[in-house]
């Protein structure tokens, strides 16, 4: 198998190494293959395929989109180093209020499958990144919201201290005031 699955700490985020075929030439790996996603749990279909490119420092996030357009996403780092954090905002779960960070490597190839009903974020740790992921529903700016990245009930372990944001990331509200839809 060209993958290998490991749940992480919050069970419904899924770890994914590829494997990678190295040579004098490079790498050649698989980065997504349907078959092998779905025999670990992975079944709904990605409709939409992003690429950004950000300098160290930079930190985007915390997002996510409400039902009914909320999305799931098979984040990878292509180029460089992130780490990549998903906090779960399922009313409800046992996991609720917790996030989990994954350092995410375009050496390595890793990647990171969030569900829908969490908010997504990471932060350039390499002198750049470019970062690819996948959706399970298109853009939807009408359902679109975000969680405060230093939120100190969340205390997520960034490893910045002064990360560069936009206006927007900036002023989003803390998970305590956030508009959630999301149930467990």
């Amino acid at each position: 198998m060209p993958f290998e699955f490991t749940r992480a700490e919050i069970p419904d985020i899924i770890v994914i190494q590829p494997r990678l075929f190295r040579d004098d030439r490079g790498f050649f790996m698989e980065s997504y293959k349907r078959s092998d996603f779905a025999s670990h749990g992975i079944t709904e279909t990605f409709v939409q395929s992003n690429h950004s490119r950000s300098a160290r420092g930079i930190l985007r996030g915390l997002h996510y989109q409400k039902h009914p357009k909320a999305q799931g996403k098979l984040v990878c780092a292509l180029a460089g180093e992130i780490f990549d954090v998903a906090v779960d905002l399922r009313l409800g779960s046992p996991t609720y209020g917790k996030w989990l960070g994954s350092t995410l490597s375009g050496d390595r190839g890793s990647m990171l499958y969030i569900p829908p009903g969490f908010a997504h974020g990471f932060c350039v740790t390499s002198a750049e990144a470019e970062v690819h992921y996948m959706t399970t529903e298109e853009y939807a700016p009408a359902y679109e919201a975000g969680i405060l990245w230093n939120d100190p009930d969340l205390a997520i372990g960034w490893p910045l201290a002064d990360p560069q944001l936009s206006e927007r990331d900036r002023n989003w509200p803390r998970l305590r005031a956030a508009d959630n839809n999301f149930d467990y």
